[in-house]
């Protein structure tokens, strides 16, 4: 299953699940977007051609990630760039979501081991704004 986040008509994060599995080459993100997401799916035997990237300069303004969740679980909490609560997603084991715009914080509900990948160099405190939002007694999951 493949999700996507929208809040105030900005898309904000894809999910996909472990259990997605399409055949071939699925991209899930627009060209112009500085981190993509695909999935790809293939039989025994399938070639890959060899390659290299070339040079090719990109300036990035915004950090988005992705995140592997390798085993545990993992609640994300989805904000509006107003940084008000809007939504609240779990993954599990094999999961992955890119977070592409607005805020999100996370709770581990399980011990949790996952791997984040994201675009560098690293800006230090200049790539992140903190803020505290008190979540609502109960969460939405829609």
């Amino acid at each position: 299953m493949k999700e996507e986040i929208v809040l105030d008509g900005t898309l904000c994060a894809i999910i996909l699940t472990a259990s997605y599995d399409e055949q071939g080459i699925q991209f899930f993100t627009p060209h112009e977007f500085s981190q993509q997401l695909a999935s790809m799916s293939y039989r025994a035997g399938r070639m890959i051609q060899p390659h290299m990237h070339n040079l090719a300069p990109r300036e990035v303004f915004f950090t988005q990630e992705a995140l592997f969740i390798r085993r545990g679980k993992l609640r994300v909490d989805f904000y509006s760039v107003t940084r008000e609560y809007c939504k609240s997603r779990i993954l599990g084991s094999g999961d992955v979501i890119l977070l592409i715009a607005g805020g999100h914080g996370f709770e581990v509900l399980e011990d949790l081991n996952m791997v984040e990948v994201k675009q560098g160099p690293y800006a230090g405190d200049a790539d992140k704004t903190r803020f505290t939002c008190k979540l609502p007694a109960k969460l939405n999951f829609e």
